[in-house]
Formats: C-alpha cells, sequence, structure tokens
C-alpha cells in the first residue's frame, strides 16, 4: 500500500514537472523566433512557405 502511495506521488511529480516546462519557451526558442521574424522580413514569403501554410490550414480543418 505504501509502495503504490509513493509511486502515484512520483508519477505526479513528473507529470507536473512535464505540464510546467511545457508552457514556458526557453532561452533557445525565443532566439529562433526572432531569427524566423527577420529571415521574414528580409526575404519575404515564397511560394512553398504560402503552399505550406495552405497544408497547415487544411490539416487543422480536417482535425476539427
Amino acid at each position: 500500500m505504501r509502495r503504490m502511495r509513493i509511486k502515484t506521488l512520483i508519477g505526479i511529480a513528473l507529470l507536473m514537472g512535464t505540464v510546467l516546462t511545457g508552457c514556458e519557451q526557453g532561452p533557445a526558442e525565443k532566439v529562433g523566433q526572432k531569427i524566423d521574424r527577420a529571415l521574414d522580413r528580409l526575404s519575404g514569403k515564397g511560394p512553398v512557405e504560402k503552399a505550406g501554410e495552405r497544408i497547415d490550414k487544411a490539416v487543422e480543418e480536417l482535425k476539427k
């Protein structure tokens, strides 16, 4: 009985840690977003990127 409680508490702690870390953006992700924005300003959106966005929208609509 005691082992089950310990395992449950460990599981809950791991789950909470995963949830909390998933909500924050790390420094690498923030830098990556800044680079993406800078490249978008320099190059604009090409036909391949526009097609990719259309595919993303279609997939999102199918999920609904």
